[in-house]
């Protein structure tokens, strides 16, 4: 389990931060929202160790993220961030096999072979594998980048906005492949999420985070909920419940 505890970061004296507390399921899909500002990100990466604390402590599976070995953590949590780029022109077996770097050390073994295709395979990406990122469409170079956690083998994976630039389809596609992660691998996932629909329908805890500050930590459907999005976001949102799930317009 990953545990937050009263933490908190500053910037030029400000806090992006503030005195944040939560637990995160394993197991689940959980995600945080929140506006512009809110230290969503922030969170995110100082769970990744990314980022250092200015206060607090974080815990993943008992033990202080600061006394973690690099490479043991980097065997525990897989991150990506908003901007996936690269300085070098890869294919996308390339870029999978990066994934198996904190288990082989840059050598590939028959094991770190046998996780990449298995990556491959579950995101079915074998008709791409030799095609270079920029050759891809959006939503398949995400999922080249997701595979590549995949081939990570980590209990925890985290994702900073894996929807942005994505259309409508490759959207839903990506979110249901992370729903399957956790069905069948049994992925604890943390998505830092701007689409409240989105987390709505795949969703199974949302920390709302705004000004620095936690907000509300709960179940989805006590979240997704007509006054509480309002005063998180300042504006009229309205709410419906369709097919279980709670569908918000905003306009």
């Amino acid at each position: 389990m990953i545990k937050i505890k009263n933490v908190s970061k500053k910037y030029r004296g400000n806090y992006v931060v503030n005195d944040v507390s939560a637990e995160i399921p394993e197991g689940k899909i959980t995600c945080i929202i929140g506006p512009n500002g809110a230290g969503k990100s922030t969170v995110l990466n100082m769970i990744s160790r990314f980022i250092l604390l200015d206060a607090g402590e974080i815990e993943i599976d008992g033990k202080n993220i600061e006394n973690w070995d690099k490479t043991e953590l980097a065997k525990t949590i897989a991150t990506l961030k908003q901007e996936n780029t690269t300085n070098v022109r890869l294919t996308v077996y390339e870029l999978i096999s990066f994934g198996r770097f904190p288990h082989s050390g840059g050598k590939l073994g028959k094991e770190d072979k046998e996780k990449i295709e298995e990556a491959i395979e579950y995101m079915n990406l074998n008709e791409f594998r030799d095609k270079y990122l920029d050759e891809l469409s959006g939503g398949q170079r995400q999922r080249a980048y997701i595979a590549m956690t995949i081939a990570q083998n980590t209990k925890y994976i985290l994702l900073d906005e894996p929807l942005n630039n994505l259309d409508m389809k490759s959207a839903v596609q990506m979110m249901k492949i992370l729903r399957k992660l956790v069905k069948d691998l049994n992925k604890t996932i943390v998505i830092v999420m701007h689409d409240i629909n989105f987390t709505s329908v795949y969703s199974d805890y949302i920390l709302a985070m705004k000004n620095g500050k936690l907000k509300h930590m709960d179940k989805t459907k006590n979240i997704v909920i007509q006054e509480k999005l309002e005063k998180l976001y300042e504006m009229p949102i309205e709410v419906k419940e369709i097919n279980n799930r709670n569908i918000c317009i905003y306009f």
